[in-house]
C-alpha cells in the first residue's frame, strides 16, 4: 500500500478527484479496444495452426507480441509496481507473477485443462481493479485487513497465465514438439514482459519526481480501478450470453 493513501477516508477523496469524469470518460473509449485484451489475431492464429514441429523463433515472437499488446497483463503491472522505488522490490514482485503465470500458461495447455475463457478473464479484470484498490489502501481503511502483496501477486499471476493457456487452447496446434513451442512461447512472453516493463517503470520514475505524482497517483490508480471492472463485467456478460 502507497504512503500517499494512509490518512482521510477514500468517499471524501474520489469526491475531490477533478478528473473523476475524465476518468470516466477514457474507460468509455477504451472499451472497446480493452474488451479484446489479449486475444491472438486471426492473422496470427492461421499461421500457427499451420505450423508442424519445432518452431522456436515463431513462437518466441508471438509470446512477445502477445505480452505487448495484452493491455489486460500490461495494466495488471502497472499497478503492480506503481509505488515500488526499489529495483530489488521490482524483480521481487515480478518474479512472483512471472513463476505464476508459467506454471499455468504450461500446465494448462500440456495437461489440457478445460477452463472457462471468459470467467478467466473476468478474473483477470478483477485483478486489475484488485490491485489498484490495494494501492490507494482501501483493504486496510475499508476492511482493516489486506491479503499480503505478495502471495496476491502470485495467486493473480496463476489467473493471467491461465487466461493465456484458454487462448493457445483455442488453436488447433500441432502436438509434435509441443513442449518446445510452449516453452518458446513463455519465453516470448517473459521478453515481451520485460520490453514493457522496462518502459512503465521508466515513466513512473519520471513521473513520480513531478510535484503533481501525490495528487495524480489516486485518479490514476481510481481509473486502473474502473478499467479493471470494465473488463471484468464486460468478460461476465460474454459468459452469460455464450
Amino acid at each position: 500500500m502507497s504512503k500517499y493513501f494512509t490518512d482521510g477516508a477514500l468517499a471524501s477523496r474520489w469526491r475531490s478527484i477533478p478528473g473523476l469524469g475524465f476518468c470516466l470518460l477514457v474507460v468509455l473509449l477504451l472499451s472497446p479496444l480493452l474488451a479484446s485484451a489479449h486475444n491472438i489475431s486471426g492473422a496470427n492464429a492461421r499461421f500457427v495452426e499451420g505450423l508442424d514441429g519445432p518452431a522456436v523463433i515463431p513462437y518466441l515472437y508471438l509470446g512477445a507480441k502477445h505480452m505487448v499488446t495484452g493491455y489486460d497483463h500490461l495494466l495488471y503491472l502497472v499497478g503492480v509496481v506503481f509505488f515500488l522505488l526499489r529495483l530489488k522490490d521490482v524483480i521481487l514482485y515480478v518474479s512472483l507473477f512471472t513463476l505464476g503465470h508459467s506454471l499455468t500458461l504450461m500446465g494448462g495447455v500440456l495437461l489440457e485443462w478445460s477452463v472457462n475463457a471468459h470467467l478467466i478473464d473476468a478474473v483477470i479484470g478483477l485483478s486489475v481493479a484488485y490491485k489498484a484498490f490495494e494501492n490507494i489502501g482501501g483493504f486496510k481503511q475499508f476492511f482493516s485487513w489486506q491479503l499480503d502483496a505478495r502471495a496476491a501477486v502470485f495467486i493473480f499471476g496463476l489467473f493471467h497465465g491461465l487466461g493465456l493457456a484458454t487462448k493457445l487452447q483455442d488453436l488447433s496446434l500441432s502436438a509434435d514438439s509441443l513442449v518446445v513451442n510452449m516453452l518458446s512461447f513463455n519465453v516470448g512472453v517473459e521478453i515481451g514482459q520485460a520490453l514493457a516493463l522496462a518502459g512503465i517503470v521508466v515513466v513512473l520514475g519520471l513521473w513520480r519526481r513531478s510535484r503533481y505524482f501525490q495528487r495524480q497517483a489516486f485518479s490514476a490508480n481510481t481509473l486502473l480501478m474502473s478499467l479493471g471492472f470494465m473488463l471484468a463485467a464486460y468478460q461476465f456478460s460474454a459468459y452469460l450470453w455464450s
